[in-house]
């Protein structure tokens, strides 16, 4: 299930490394985006629960696009509570970081989230987005507004076997229909 509160605190996350908590809103989903496919390369988990999309741009998340966007209305405690919304094609935080609050991320979690950073924080919005149409295999450029890439897709395109990036796919989509009985409760 979409996890909201976890991925505004992963937002604050990469918001907190850069003076002032601010940044392109291209250049943070970029960044959710690649920490979400190195979680699942590295920890063999989703982060997020959210849906992946191609998009123009590059892959994105597409219920964070969502809430960057204004487009869906966030809940107590999930990203208007961490995140302002968005002016000049930026998103900044809310309030000062404070390491200490990502009560919903995990160490290991938060090890992704520095190491995405360490490789991609000093990109800027443009090189960041050519390096995901370059390296992101699972994206396609949709030549319109999206398309779903499914987690076999990005489990292949990050090293996956077929068999094993078929059984991480079967996990995730499971965990999600169970996500779906229990949202219907």
């Amino acid at each position: 299930m979409f996890n909201e509160r976890k991925v505004a605190q992963m937002a604050a996350f990469f918001l907190g490394q850069v003076q002032g908590g601010r940044m392109s809103h291209l250049k943070l989903m970029k960044l959710l985006y690649l920490a979400e496919r190195e979680a699942l390369r590295s920890l063999g988990l989703h982060l997020t629960g959210d849906h992946l999309v191609s998009m123009p741009h590059g892959p994105v998340l597409s219920m964070t696009l969502n809430l960057m966007d204004g487009d869906i209305e966030s809940h107590p405690g999930g990203w208007e509570d961490w995140i302002t919304d968005k002016e000049n094609h930026e998103l900044s935080l809310r309030k000062p970081f404070d390491p200490s609050s990502l009560d919903e991320l995990a160490p290991a979690e938060i090890d992704v989230l520095a190491a995405v950073w360490n490789q991609f924080g000093a990109m800027d919005k443009w090189k960041i987005r050519d390096w995901t149409h370059t390296y992101c295999q699972e994206w396609t450029d949709p030549h319109g507004p999206s398309f779903p890439i499914t987690y076999r897709q990005l489990a292949r395109a990050i090293g996956f076997d077929t068999e094993a990036a078929g059984i991480l796919a079967s996990q995730i989509e499971g965990e999600q229909e169970i996500d779906k009985l229990f949202a219907t409760l």
